[in-house]
């Protein structure tokens, strides 16, 4: 890489690890790292690892600190983005009300941006991944939880407050629909997510019906009921099935209101994505239901898909966010 050209470090900060990778302005990634976050030790160590891992990959990537434009970081919870503020990051003990934007830029000298991880995520697969060049794109994250990110125009549309593209919180069923810890009950992230689909694994076998898993077993997992699912327990299988239209409702009420050109569906609950006959399925399933709920136009041309960067979107993306603010 010459010393003239710039480049962007994008860090993603998880509960548990961290994902960082510097990226150049025209999306090659000339290193990454994925390491643990040492979170436990507090929150000071846990800033010294993420410094230690960010200057290691300078080094590794053979460049210096004058080629990095900017620092972009991904972070989960609600924030206030402008600010780079975090407020309360459910995965991230220690982390509430930090200034996080802030004690980054100190630490390395550089200008940085905070954004959202799905947000961060969406960003990415628009920049480097299945969503390249899209004009407009809806990102799922689908995990423990469920996570949305919106990218409008080449931007991430953050909202007034910094809140925007949680569709996991979309409410579809309010009256008789599960509870939410927080209040949003009958939401998308209650009838899809990893959490979610253990517990309605739950019901169904307390209504009567069978599986070869067991419903008692307390390390009962997602992982577990896909797995079933592709050896052909019938359960696990329409359970997983069922989840695509849940999906498909929530997905149908963005179309509405954004009419995106495209729809990714990333994260771990993605059942093998196209390498596996349940993950084809899944997304048949959602694209059939999507159509079956929305008007004809947009059922046909919304291109809905898996993302393709697995656990690099975030990264990518963050950078992505600090090429924006910050241009070469």
């Amino acid at each position: 890489m010459p010393a003239s050209e710039s480049c962007y470090l994008g860090i993603d900060i998880g509960g548990s690890s961290i994902k960082a990778g510097i990226v150049t302005n025209d999306g090659r990634i000339l290193q990454k790292r994925h390491a643990s976050s040492a979170l436990e030790d507090g929150l000071e160590a846990g800033l010294a690892n993420l410094e230690r891992i960010s200057r290691e990959l300078v080094v590794d990537a053979g460049i210096t600190w004058d080629q990095v434009r900017a620092i972009g970081v991904a972070a989960p919870g609600t924030m206030d983005i402008p600010a780079g503020v975090v407020f309360h990051p459910f995965n991230l003990p220690g982390w509430k009300n930090l200034p996080l934007r802030d004690m980054v830029s100190q630490r390395f000298g550089k200008p940085a941006v905070l954004q959202n991880d799905a947000n961060a995520a969406a960003l990415g697969e628009t920049w480097l991944g299945a969503g390249k060049n899209a004009g407009s794109l809806m990102f799922w994250t689908l995990g423990t939880g469920v996570g949305g990110g919106i990218v409008l125009d080449g931007k991430v549309w953050e909202g007034a407050h910094s809140h925007a593209a949680e569709c996991g919180h979309i409410i579809i069923q309010e009256d008789g629909g599960p509870r939410s810890e927080f209040g949003i009950h009958g939401c998308v992230e209650l009838y899809v997510g990893a959490k979610a689909l253990v517990r309605r694994f739950r019901e169904a076998i307390a209504a009567g019906r069978s599986s070869s898993l067991a419903s008692d077993d307390a390390s009962l997992t997602a992982l577990a009921i896909s797995q079933a699912a592709q050896s052909g327990d019938e359960l696990s299988h329409d359970l997983i099935l069922e989840s695509a239209k849940y999906l498909a409702i929530g997905t149908v009420n963005v179309i509405h209101i954004l009419n995106p050109e495209m729809v990714l569906v990333g994260g771990a609950m993605t059942f093998g994505q196209h390498t596996t006959e349940l993950g084809r399925a899944f997304l048949e399933a959602l694209r059939a239901e999507v159509k079956k709920r929305t008007f004809p136009i947009t059922g046909e041309r919304t291109v809905i898909d898996y993302a393709s960067l697995g656990n690099e979107a975030g990264f990518i993306g963050a950078a992505a966010c600090a090429r924006i603010k910050y241009p070469v």
